[in-house]
């Protein structure tokens, strides 16, 4: 019993001092296991002399009820670290550990992110690029949602989810938006084997389709529709009735072919609208609705015209400089590694190709040597040839046009003496611009700077042939107005004689009205004026495809099935495949709008006719291109702002605008055809529409407006504004220039002293190893130290 008090006085001090002592003692014991309590019971066991037996039944059961409750909880503990429920236990060791693997995931998951987002830059194959992005965008998809506990778990997973979403979104809706640009992937095509140039010239008849297509929306919707649907119908007035002489004939495929007959007599023209000052159910204002749209036409062209050419600027000069390293900016950054298409990656190729070959031209012709005194020579006489062809054509055309008028009093003329102006306007246009080119071989231009020298030139034989044509159209304009005032005679008298012959009959009803088909009518000059500007269209158009049928794609089939049985290479040699004429083409497009803009106010359905042949040249000339051009020899990249094409369209909208305004100013309108009838001048409508539907004190406020004393002030304070904002503009450009003079050379100083120091650092080390001492004879005094 002795012993048995010490045993168990020692084990209660033991018990104290452990836990005095933080339970080191005891976390021991625990972590010693099932040993450390077999040791201490047999050490009870050998103390004790003479233990009853209920005694060593009451020590068994609390062994094995201790035993059980341990290994119970051993297993409750791998259950719930194998479970995946490991973030809802209550143990600590359980929650460091989940913190521990949140972390470690969550660096996974950013390293992932990283590596997607860099994947592009590494230098991988293909199919290993993939295989990795495929493997990463799973990783992150399926452990990005774990960062969150709880219903932060789900938020988070949430918001990453929306986030995904959103930028899926976006990236599919700008794929969108450049598979709705029309002919898109076409003139990429297109550039990739011809260059930027040639690309220039669709993406330029692409946004002339575009304005064409609004200004068509306008004349249709507020002219043409109002007419057509609150309109007298055809045959209910003289204006829109053929004449009784005409109508014989008036189906006949010749006579519509020369836009005459029933087509004459139609909406395409200006003639068949209605003097009324208001027609249909809705009180429609049509002839102040033709006149301000024919205004508007004017106002929207030159508005896109000029913010066309200032955004093109403010990209031009955003850019910045590029003219360093161009060689090696190419050859290392041209490839897109995510190009997965062969086709794309042909075009691709192509186009890498054709940007060296214009970067090699741009070099050349900055190092050439060249005898100044023979260029300027040669140069002087090409100009002065050139003038010669210039002047030449243009009194060919003012010659026909005066020999046209003849023509036109003979009852049995020809359809080549009815045609005769505008064959010789198309032949003109089409043969001038090939002997320009040929003229221009003399001068050895740069490419870029020779196209527009080539684009001016042709610019200038297509203006002086449409001024030329419209002063002898004018003549033939004066000799209408003096016929008209013998026809509105003749007219007047007629209606009154029908009126008094009813009256001699004796008949006191009111007379029959006269058939429109049989009262006397004038020439209505607008519509004249009109027919030949549809005409000149439609034989530009004619002429423009035969052309590239006979030149371009017979010559190719020529070329390319011949060459087999013929005596020299015809690839190499004479005719060899055509290449496509970039300024021939430009300067049509242009020359063509100007027609339109001068054209669409006497015939409205001009525009629609133009739709269609823009329309139609996208795809056939598109096809040509790629089927039987070839791409230029010396290969040339296009200007970054398209600006000389819309200065070339800016001028000749306002040489198209000054036609239009004379008529409509000077000039009398027919009596008996067209909205303005009636009138002594066109722009009385607006009088008549301020007096008649606004209140006096408007009326007023426009006189005053219309006053020349703040005309011409308002037009000399925007003079003197256009002047400052230029020299505000020159100014900055001047600045911009010497920023880039100063950070290059900053840049070319950082790099000299680069340069200096990469080589002295050998000399400052090998001065460094002589003057520091060796290790060794250092390691000596700390041994002493030590020692």
């Amino acid at each position: 019993k002795n012993k048995e008090e010490e045993e168990s006085e020692g084990e209660d001090s033991c018990t104290q001092q452990s836990r005095a002592s933080g339970r080191k003692s005891c976390q021991r014991e625990n972590g010693d296991g099932k040993k450390a309590r077999e040791e201490g019971s047999r050490q009870r066991e050998r103390g004790k002399k003479a233990p009853t037996k209920d005694q060593k039944e009451s020590e068994n059961k609390e062994k094995k009820t201790k035993k059980e409750g341990k290994e119970g909880e051993d297993k409750r503990k791998a259950d719930r670290t194998n479970s995946t429920s490991s973030a809802s236990s209550n143990s600590s060791d359980e929650e460091s550990l989940s913190e521990e693997e949140l972390a470690m995931l969550m660096e996974e998951v950013e390293q992932k992110k990283k590596l997607i987002s860099t994947m592009r830059n590494k230098p991988w194959r293909m199919v290993k690029k993939l295989s990795v992005l495929r493997e990463a965008q799973a990783f992150v998809e399926k452990f990005e949602g774990a960062l969150g506990k709880g219903k932060g778990k789900k938020l988070y997973a949430y918001k990453m989810m929306m986030a995904k979403k959103w930028v899926k979104f976006k990236r599919d809706f700008d794929n969108f938006k450049t598979q709705c640009i029309p002919w898109e992937m076409k003139i990429k095509e297109v550039e990739s084997h011809f260059g930027s140039s040639v690309a220039s010239y669709f993406i330029f008849l692409r946004w002339m389709y575009g304005v064409n297509l609004v200004l068509f929306g306008l004349i249709f919707g507020l002219v043409i529709i109002p007419e057509v649907l609150m309109g007298m119908p055809y045959g209910s007035m003289p204006r829109k009735t053929v004449p009784r002489a005409e109508q014989a004939t008036a189906m006949d495929f010749s006579v519509l072919w020369d836009f005459e007959g029933y087509i004459k007599y139609s909406a395409l023209f200006y003639g068949y609208y209605n003097n009324q000052r208001t027609i249909g159910w809705l009180k429609y204002r049509l002839p102040m609705a033709y006149f301000m749209v024919g205004i508007s036409v004017f106002g929207y062209s030159l508005m896109v015209v000029i913010r066309s050419m200032a955004r093109n600027a403010n990209e031009s000069t955003a850019d910045g400089d590029d003219d360093n390293f161009v060689f090696s900016w190419k050859m290392f950054t041209s490839w897109d590694y995510l190009i997965g298409n062969p086709e794309t990656a042909d075009n691709k190729f192509a186009s890498i190709t054709t940007s060296f070959k214009e970067s090699i031209v741009d070099e050349q012709e900055s190092n050439k040597d060249e005898n100044i005194h023979l260029r300027r020579f040669l140069r002087v006489l090409a100009n002065v040839l050139i003038i010669c062809c210039l002047c030449g054509s243009g009194y060919l055309i003012y010659f026909v046009v005066k020999r046209s008028q003849t023509f036109s009093k003979m009852q049995n003329a020809g359809w080549y003496e009815r045609n005769e102006v505008e064959i010789v306007m198309s032949l003109l246009g089409m043969f001038c611009p090939p002997l320009f080119e040929t003229i221009a071989a003399l001068e050895n231009y740069h490419p870029r700077i020779g196209l527009k020298w080539q684009l001016g030139r042709i610019f200038a034989l297509f203006l002086g042939n449409l001024y030329t044509f419209l002063l002898a159209l004018m003549d033939d304009v004066n000799e209408k107005l003096a016929e008209e005032d013998v026809v509105k005679n003749i007219t007047h008298w007629t209606l009154l004689g029908h009126h008094n012959s009813s009256v001699e009959n004796g008949s006191s009803a009111t007379p029959p009205p006269l058939d429109p088909a049989d009262v006397p009518r004038g020439p209505c000059w607008e519509t004249t004026v009109g027919i030949e500007f549809v005409r000149l269209t439609v034989s530009d158009i004619l002429v423009t495809y035969i052309t590239i049928l006979v030149g371009d794609f017979v010559r190719a089939c020529f070329v390319r099935f011949v060459n087999y049985c013929w005596c020299w290479d015809l690839e190499a040699g004479f005719p060899s495949y055509a290449e496509f004429d970039i300024s021939g083409n430009v300067l049509g497009l242009v020359f063509n709008q100007g027609m339109i803009w001068m054209g669409s106010f006497y015939a409205p359905g001009l525009v629609g006719i133009n739709v269609l042949r823009l329309l139609t040249s996208m795809y056939f000339q598109c096809w040509a291109v790629m089927s039987s051009n070839v791409p230029h020899e010396r290969v040339f990249k296009a200007s970054k702002s398209n600006n000389f094409y819309m200065g070339l369209l800016l001028l000749i909208l306002f040489l198209s605008l000054l036609p239009v305004a004379y008529t409509i100013m000077s000039l009398p309108p027919s009596f008996d055809c067209g909205p303005f009838s009636g009138k002594k001048r066109m722009y009385e409508v607006i009088q008549e529409t301020i007096e008649l539907d606004f209140p006096l004190f408007v009326a007023k406020i426009f006189s005053y407006v219309a006053n020349p004393g703040l005309i011409i002030p308002a037009i000399l304070l925007m003079v003197l504004a256009i002047y400052y904002l230029n020299a505000v503009a020159e100014a900055y450009q001047r600045a911009n220039a010497e920023l880039k003079k100063k950070m290059q050379m900053q840049r070319e100083e950082e790099k000299n002293k680069r340069n200096n120091k990469a080589s002295t650092n050998p000399v400052l080390q090998d001065l460094e190893d002589l003057l520091t001492p060796s290790p060794k004879s250092e390691s000596h005094p700390k041994k002493a130290e030590g020692k």
